[in-house]
């Protein structure tokens, strides 16, 4: 439908856009620091993190092929949260690379080639599910204000 001057109406925007927008924001940034610092500092940084040397060593064997998701993932995210914020219609792809990117990290990570778990990282697995449903909703969400006209 379009308004007299033949404009489309403008939507206004929901109060939890800009609320899952900014926690999006938030928690996909934490994946971007993870990623630089893991990919500058490498095994110091993981070390840090509480990386035993078996971890250690799984990632830093990390196949080459790997870091397209890797990057799909986390770059997908923070833009698409970051689209979102700005009510851009192509928050929704971004996301949708970034659930494909987490997914793909996923099979790898917990079917192809499972990292070495010590009990005190025991909760790492359960770390790759809640990245690809929190993308999931993230680009549904998205997808969803998209089709509501929110996202121009």
């Amino acid at each position: 439908m379009t308004d007299a001057m033949g404009a489309a109406p403008v939507t206004k925007t929901p109060w939890h856009l800009w609320v899952v927008g900014v926690v999006s924001l938030l928690w996909n940034a934490f994946g971007a620091f993870d990623f630089v610092m893991t990919t500058t500092r490498g095994e110091a940084y993981m070390r840090e993190m509480g990386f035993s040397q078996a971890m250690i060593d799984y990632y830093l064997a990390m196949p080459a092929w790997m870091w397209g998701p890797w990057i799909l993932g986390v770059w997908g995210a923070v833009i698409g949260s970051i689209l979102l914020l700005l009510r851009n219609r192509l928050a929704a792809p971004a996301f949708g690379l970034s659930l494909l990117g987490a997914i793909i990290s996923l099979i790898y990570g917990q079917f192809i080639n499972p990292p070495p778990l010590t009990p005190e990282m025991a909760m790492m697995s359960y770390m790759p599910w809640v990245i690809v449903v929190i993308a999931a909703l993230l680009a549904w969400y998205a997808w969803t204000m998209g089709n509501k006209g929110v996202l121009r």
